[in-house]
C-alpha cells in the first residue's frame, strides 16, 4: 500500500459503484457516519431512485426515533450522484463495488477501478458468492483487493463480512475491519476467501433443510416461518449458535446431533420444490405467489412490507444496543 492510506484518518471520500438494492443503503451508511460519498449508476433514473429510497430510509428512521429530521438533508448532502465512473472514482478513498451477482460485470469493473484508481486506493466487493480473486483476476495491484459482504437492508442490519482474499494484504484488511467499526457495523472476520464465506453458507444450510421438510410434508410454510421466528430466531438475536451449545453444554448437542444427522438433508442438487417453483414463474410477491399466495387486491406494496420489516428491525437494534 501507498504510504497515503495508512489509517482511518487518511479515509474521508467513499464511491459506491451501483445504486440498486444493496448500494444505496451502503451509500447511506457512509453518509450517515460523516463520509462524503459518491454513487455511482449507469443511468440517471435509477440514481433518482436511490435518493429517493435513501429519503425514505432516513424519514423511517426518524418515525422509529433513531435519526432526527434535520439530519436528512444533511445526510443527503454529502451524496454525490453520476454516471460517469471516472467522476465518481476521482479522490476516493475506498470503493465498493455492489453492482448485480455477474462475475463477468463484477471483473470488468475491477478491472477499471484498477486502472482509474490510485494505487493506494482500497477496493472492496459487496459480492455475496464470488471469491475476490475471481472478481479481481484483472487487477494488478491485488493488495488491496477485499470483499465487504453486507447484508440487506444494509442501512439497519449490523453485520458485514470482512474477507481477506489470496493476495489482501495484513494492512488493508485491518483498515476495511476499523472502518466497519468506526460507522457503526458488527464486522466478521472471515479469514479464508471460500465460495458463500460464511454467513450466506450457514443461511444455505438451513434454507435446504426446510425445503426438506416442506418437501416432506412434515409443516406448512406458515408453521415454519412461525417455528423459526419464535424459537431460535427469536434467541440468535442475543446469543449466537456456539454460545448456546456452550450454555446448554456441548455433551446434550453431541447426543442430539448423534441422533439426528442420520435423517437430515444432504444433497448438494437445488431442492426439488424450488426448481418447480422457478420453472413455473412463482417467484414471490412480484408475481402473487411464492411459498404464499398474494391476491393482487389484498397484497401490500413490497414497500410496505420492507418499511414495515425496517421500522422492526430498527426497533430491535435500538432495544439490543441499550
Amino acid at each position: 500500500m501507498s504510504e497515503r492510506v495508512r489509517s482511518l484518518r487518511d479515509i474521508s471520500q467513499i464511491a459506491v459503484i451501483g445504486a440498486g438494492l444493496m448500494g444505496h443503503g451502503i451509500a447511506q451508511v457512509f453518509s450517515q457516519n460523516n463520509y462524503f460519498v459518491t454513487l455511482y449508476d449507469l443511468g440517471r433514473p435509477i440514481l433518482e431512485k436511490a435518493l429517493s429510497q435513501i429519503r425514505s430510509n432516513l424519514e423511517t428512521f426518524v418515525e422509529v426515533g433513531v435519526e432526527t429530521r434535520e439530519r436528512i438533508g444533511e445526510v443527503l448532502s454529502r451524496i454525490h450522484t453520476t454516471v460517469d465512473l471516472k467522476e465518481a472514482l476521482k479522490g476516493a478513498h475506498f470503493v465498493i463495488e455492489a453492482a448485480p451477482e455477474d462475475l463477468e460485470l463484477k471483473m470488468g469493473l475491477f478491472e477499471q477501478l484498477d486502472r482509474y484508481c490510485p494505487e493506494e486506493t482500497i477496493l472492496a466487493s459487496n459480492t455475496s458468492t464470488f471469491p475476490s480473486s475471481e472478481i479481481g483476476r484483472k487487477v494488478e495491484k491485488k493488495e488491496r483487493l477485499i470483499v465487504t459482504h453486507w447484508f440487506n437492508p444494509p442501512h439497519i442490519v449490523p453485520a458485514v463480512e470482512v474477507v481477506r482474499g489470496e493476495g489482501t494484504s495484513e494492512e488493508v484488511f485491518r483498515l476495511c475491519y476499523e472502518l466497519m467499526k468506526k460507522i457503526g457495523k458488527k464486522p466478521i472476520k472471515v479469514l479464508k476467501d471460500v465460495p458463500g464465506f460464511l454467513i450466506n453458507r450457514i443461511q444455505t444450510a438451513m434454507f435446504r433443510e426446510i425445503l426438506f421438510l416442506l418437501e416432506q410434508g412434515v409443516a406448512e410454510p406458515e408453521d415454519i416461518d412461525a417455528g423459526v421466528t419464535g424459537s431460535f430466531g427469536f434467541r440468535l438475536a442475543v446469543s449466537g449458535p456456539l454460545k448456546t451449545v456452550d450454555m446448554a453444554g456441548l455433551h446434550l448437542w453431541y447426543m442430539g446431533i448423534q441422533n439426528l444427522t442420520p435423517f437430515l438433508n444432504c444433497s448438494t442438487e437445488v431442492p426439488k420444490i424450488l426448481k418447480e417453483k422457478m420453472e413455473r414463474g412463482e417467484l414471490g410477491l412480484k408475481t402473487g405467489k411464492g411459498f404464499f399466495r398474494y391476491k393482487k387486491e389484498e397484497a401490500p406494496a413490497l414497500s410496505e412490507l420492507s418499511k414495515d420489516r425496517d421500522k422492526k428491525l430498527l426497533t430491535l437494534l435500538k432495544l439490543l444496543s441499550n
